[in-house]
C-alpha cells in the first residue's frame, strides 16, 4: 500500500514537472539571448498570428478586441487621428494602453508597437513643442570667420538635431508612444515637391549630416553594438529612396536616375541611418527608372537587406501597396503578393486590415509567397519589438507627462528657430542696414496673413495632416513675439493687409512683413509656380513702397520673390519655424545674430528649374 501511495507521489511530482517545463517560454525570458527568444516565439506562432504582426492599422479603426482578434502587430495615429481634440498627455496613454491590452490577452501575449508621425516636435499632439521643420533645420549650419585669415568658413552642428531628436523622444513618450515615423531623409532636389520642407538639403552631405537627429530619438549606441543592427526601436528613415528626385518635383511619381547618381546623391544617408541603429526604414511611393519602389525587390532585398545588412522592419507608406497600381487598389492581390515578396516587412494599410489578412494568407497557402518571405518579416518584426523591451515593459505610465510642451524643450526649440534664419538681404547700395531693428521707436508695425498665425507658422504636418491656419495649438506668434521684445513705450499696430491710405496716414518708424505660404502637405503641396498665398505681394508692395520694412518669408521652400526685392528693406527668410517664434524676434532685434546659411538654392524665377537635374 505505501509503494502504491508512494509510487503514485512520484507519478504527480513528475507530471507537475512535465507540466512546469512545458510553461516554460523562453521568448518571456529577458536573460535569453536575443536569437533564442525570437526562434521560440515564432516557432509557436500560427500563420494568422504571423500576419497579424506584419499588419499596421490606423487607431481610428482599431478597438482592444480588434488587435485581439486579429493579433495586429502595430498601429498608428496618421495626421489628425487622436483620441480627442486637445487631448491630454494621459488622454493619450490611455488610449494606447487600452489598445495594448487586447495585445497582450492573446495566445502568445506579443505587445504592439504604436507609432506617429512625429516629424518636427510632436506636431499631432496638442500643447507639444513644435520644433522648425527640417527645411529649416538643415540650415542651422554655422556661417562663421574663421581665424587667422577671417575666411567664410560653414559648421555642421548636429548636435542640435540630436537634441532635438531627444526632446521629441521624450515628447512621444509622454503620450505612451515609443515610435515615430521620422526622420525623412530624402534629398530633394526640385522645390515644387510638395514634400520638399521635409527635407534637410538639396545637398546629400547635409542631410547626412542630419541623420544625427536618429541617436536623438533612440540613444546612441553602445561601444560594443552590433554593426548594420536596428537599436531600441524609436526612428524611421524614410523614404526609400529617390523620392526627392522625381520629375519636376511631382510627389510620387518617378525618379529617373542611373545607379551612380542614387548612390551618390540619395542612398548615402540610409547607409549612415543604418550605422546609427535606425529601427526601420519606410519604403517611398514614388517609382525608380519606372519601377514602383513598393515592388523593388533588387533594392529593398537585394540590396537594403543583404548588401547594406539592414536587419530592423521595413515598412510600407500608407496605403502604399494600394498605390502600386493605377488607378490605387485596382488589383490588390497583385499588391500584396508584389510587396511582400519585393521585400516589405509591414504594410502599413491603415484601415481596410481584413482585405490584407485575407489575401496574404491565401497567397502564402497557395504557395505564392513563402513561409521562409513571412518568417523573414516575422523576425525582423520581433527582433525590434523585443529590443525596444516592449516584451518587458508593455504598458505606458504617467511618468514623463511633464515632458510635453516643457519650457526646456521650448527653449531649444526657440534657438533652433533662431539658427534657422537666413539673412536674405539687409540693405544694398550703401544703405544703412535696417537689422537690427531698434527695439525703441514711436509705433511700428506688424503686417501680414502669417504675423499673427500659429498654424501658418509651423506648416503641414501640425495637428492635422496638411495642417491648419488659425490659433491651432499653443505657441507665440511673430506678433506676440515682436511685443515681448521691443520697449514697452513703442507701440506696435497690427495690421493684416494695410492699403496705401492707411500706410500714408499713420507715420511709422518701420513695419515688419510676415507673408508666405499656406500649412499643406505632399501632393496638396505640389506648385509648378511657387508663388506665396495671396495677398501677400500686395501687403509687401503696399508696406514697403511707404517705409521701411523687413519681409519675412514663411515657407517650406524657396518661392518667387525676386520681382519685390526692390522694395524690400530687409528679407529674412524663416522657414516654417514652429510654435515658438520668439525665436524669429530674438534675431531681428539683434539679441542674437544671424547664423544661418542657405541649404538650398533660391532661384531667381520658376523658369530656373530644376537646378539640380
Amino acid at each position: 500500500m505505501m509503494t502504491a501511495r508512494l509510487s503514485a507521489q512520484i507519478g504527480l511530482v513528475l507530471l507537475l514537472c512535465v507540466c512546469i517545463e512545458a510553461e516554460y517560454m523562453s521568448y518571456k525570458d529577458p536573460k535569453q539571448p536575443l536569437d533564442v527568444r525570437i526562434e521560440d516565439l515564432i516557432r509557436r506562432m500560427t500563420l494568422v498570428e504571423k500576419i497579424g504582426q506584419m499588419t499596421m492599422i490606423d487607431r481610428k479603426v482599431a478597438s482592444a478586441d480588434i488587435v485581439k482578434d486579429y493579433f495586429i502587430g502595430a498601429l498608428l495615429s496618421g495626421g489628425g487621428s487622436v483620441p480627442a481634440p486637445k487631448a491630454s498627455a494621459e488622454t493619450w496613454i490611455n488610449m494606447v494602453n487600452e489598445f495594448q491590452s487586447g495585445a497582450l490577452s492573446t495566445r502568445l501575449g506579443i505587445p504592439l508597437f504604436y507609432g506617429i508621425d512625429a516629424v518636427h516636435g510632436h506636431n499631432t499632439v496638442y500643447n507639444a513643442t513644435v520644433f522648425p521643420h527640417n527645411v529649416g533645420l538643415g540650415v542651422t549650419r554655422q556661417a562663421m570667420f574663421s581665424p587667422p585669415v577671417l575666411c567664410l568658413k560653414t559648421i555642421w552642428d548636429p548636435e542640435l538635431v540630436k537634441k532635438i531628436g531627444a526632446a521629441t523622444a521624450l515628447e512621444v513618450r509622454a503620450t505612451g508612444i515609443p515610435y515615430t515615423f521620422a526622420p525623412c531623409i530624402a534629398v530633394c532636389r526640385d522645390p515644387r515637391w510638395g514634400r520638399c520642407f521635409e527635407s534637410y538639403s538639396e545637398d546629400h552631405e547635409i542631410v547626412r549630416a542630419m541623420t544625427e537627429i536618429i541617436p536623438g530619438l533612440q540613444g546612441d549606441l553602445p561601444p560594443d553594438y552590433p554593426s548594420d543592427f536596428p537599436y531600441v526601436g524609436g526612428a524611421c528613415a524614410k523614404h526609400f529612396v529617390g523620392d526627392g528626385g522625381t520629375t519636376d518635383g511631382i510627389n510620387e511619381s518617378n525618379t529617373i536616375i542611373d545607379w551612380d547618381g542614387l548612390l551618390s546623391i540619395h542612398m548615402p544617408a540610409y547607409l549612415d541611418s543604418i550605422r546609427k541603429g535606425v529601427a526601420t526604414i519606410m519604403i517611398s511611393f514614388s517609382s525608380l527608372n519606372g519601377t514602383k519602389m513598393h515592388t523593388n525587390y533588387d533594392l529593398i532585398t537585394g540590396y537594403l537587406k543583404k548588401t547594406l545588412k539592414f536587419r530592423g522592419i521595413v515598412i510600407s507608406d500608407s496605403q502604399g501597396i494600394d498605390k502600386i497600381t493605377t488607378p490605387p487598389h485596382d488589383n490588390y492581390t497583385y499588391s500584396v503578393e508584389a510587396s511582400i515578396n519585393a521585400g516589405i516587412d509591414m504594410i502599413l494599410v491603415p484601415e481596410n486590415f481584413t482585405e490584407l489578412i485575407d489575401t496574404l494568407a491565401l497567397l502564402v497557402k497557395k504557395n505564392v509567397i513563402s513561409m521562409t518571405r513571412i518568417d523573414d518579416a516575422v523576425e525582423r518584426i520581433l527582433r525590434v519589438k523585443f529590443i525596444m523591451g516592449l516584451f518587458e515593459n508593455s504598458m505606458a505610465d504617467f511618468t514623463l507627462v511633464n515632458q510635453l510642451g516643457s519650457q526646456e524643450h521650448r527653449e531649444l526649440a526657440r534657438e533652433a528657430v533662431r539658427r534657422s534664419l537666413v539673412l536674405l538681404k539687409n540693405g544694398e547700395n550703401g544703405d544703412v542696414p535696417l537689422i537690427p531693428l531698434p527695439k525703441k521707436a514711436k509705433k511700428i508695425l506688424v503686417a501680414g496673413s502669417h504675423a499673427n498665425d500659429i498654424g501658418n507658422q509651423c506648416g503641414g504636418w501640425t495637428i492635422e495632416w496638411h495642417g491648419l491656419s488659425g490659433n491651432i495649438t499653443i505657441g507665440t506668434t511673430i506678433l506676440a513675439a515682436v511685443k515681448n521684445a521691443i520697449d514697452p513705450q513703442t507701440e506696435v499696430v497690427h495690421h493684416e493687409n494695410p492699403g496705401k491710405e492707411f500706410m500714408n496716414s499713420n507715420g511709422f518708424s518701420y513695419a515688419i512683413v510676415a507673408v508666405g505660404e499656406l500649412p499643406y502637405s505632399e501632393t496638396v503641396g505640389d506648385s509648378m509656380n511657387l508663388t506665396i498665398a495671396r495677398p501677400g505681394y500686395d501687403t509687401i508692395t503696399n508696406v514697403c513702397q511707404a517705409i521701411k520694412c523687413v519681409v519675412i518669408i514663411i515657407s517650406g521652400r524657396p518661392v518667387v520673390i525676386q520681382p519685390y526685392l526692390p522694395l524690400i528693406d530687409a528679407l529674412v527668410a524663416a522657414w516654417l519655424p514652429g510654435t515658438e517664434g520668439q525665436g524669429v524676434a530674438d534675431v531681428l532685434f539683434g539679441d542674437y545674430g544671424f547664423t544661418g546659411k542657405l541649404a538650398r538654392t533660391w532661384f531667381r524665377t520658376v523658369d530656373q528649374l530644376p537646378m539640380n537635374g
